[in-house]
């Protein structure tokens, strides 16, 4: 019976998996396939197709393996369509501060909040992640006004300096750092260790892998933004890669699967390269989901 159960969970999480996948997939196949392969598998939308026994609705050709590989989409994206660079080093140049900058902010944030005393320092937290809970469609408008007073509008720091200050990473790696012993921190204060010293030397190397967990989460979440860019970025220019996307579909079809593969894989290749320390900093931080 228990081998059974298991045989049946592992069957479902496959299954799933293998949904979740096979966009991906697709996108990466299709992207290597000759423009006319696509034009072929991707026109039956809404025409009729003759069969032996008539006629019928036609459907589309989802094919996952080429018949022949084709390079010339990725080509046309990077040499013939040099402003896709462009938007790639615009999403490198946002994305890059931003988890360095809330990497910093929230580790010592996170720090003071689970290991320091003082005073309102439990309400101080609850009151901060309250911000977390809004949608940024409620803290749309006051944004939109520090930004346009700061004269930030339309500049790379009107993305770059709120997503600096977000909750998320303090609430996540406070989670962690309650697990770390506190006896570690006293036996360093006693040896003349400040709060500084002890952040570096023990509370980093400690939540190493809650730190590559945020940093994979960040990433995801900036990398496919687009409410922000969209509304204090007027200068298409300085847009990310993430809204060029939606007019790149505005021709081939390969370009556009080529363009998409490439779009997506900084995320799976930092995904690969982390997955180890994502999963043990996702169960140590107790987040749920």
């Amino acid at each position: 019976m228990v081998i059974f159960r298991k045989f049946s969970l592992t069957l479902v999480m496959g299954i799933i998996a293998a949904m979740m996948l096979f966009p991906i997939v697709v996108t990466f196949t299709n992207s290597l396939m000759t423009e006319g392969e696509i034009d072929h598998n991707y026109n039956l939308i809404g025409k009729m197709i003759n069969t032996a026994a008539g006629e019928k609705n036609g459907y589309v050709n989802l094919k996952l393996i080429p018949d022949w590989l084709s390079f010339g989409q990725y080509a046309g994206v990077l040499v013939r369509k040099p402003i896709f660079l462009q938007m790639f080093w615009n999403s490198v140049l946002m994305v890059t501060p931003i988890i360095v900058g809330q990497v910093l902010v929230a580790s010592l944030a996170a720090y003071a909040f689970a290991k320091l005393r003082f005073w309102g320092r439990d309400k101080l937290f609850i009151m901060y992640l309250m911000t977390m809970l809004m949608p940024f469609q409620v803290t749309l408008v006051p944004n939109y006004i520090i930004v346009e007073k700061l004269g930030l509008m339309n500049t790379t720091s009107a993305i770059i300096v709120p997503g600096i200050f977000n909750a998320f990473g303090v609430f996540m790696l406070r989670q962690f750092i309650l697990h770390i012993p506190s006896s570690y921190i006293e036996a360093a204060k006693m040896d003349g260790a400040g709060n500084l010293r002890v952040f570096y030397k023990i509370i980093v190397p400690l939540i190493k892998p809650g730190i590559a967990a945020l940093i994979v989460l960040l990433f995801v979440d900036n990398w496919n933004m687009v409410e922000q860019p969209l509304i204090f970025l007027g200068d298409s220019f300085k847009q990310p890669l993430s809204l060029y996307l939606s007019r790149i579909n505005e021709g081939d079809r390969g370009v556009a699967f080529a363009a998409a593969a490439l779009y997506m894989a900084p995320m799976v290749l930092l995904f690969l390269y982390a997955e180890s320390y994502f999963v043990e900093g996702i169960q140590l931080s107790g987040i749920k989901g």
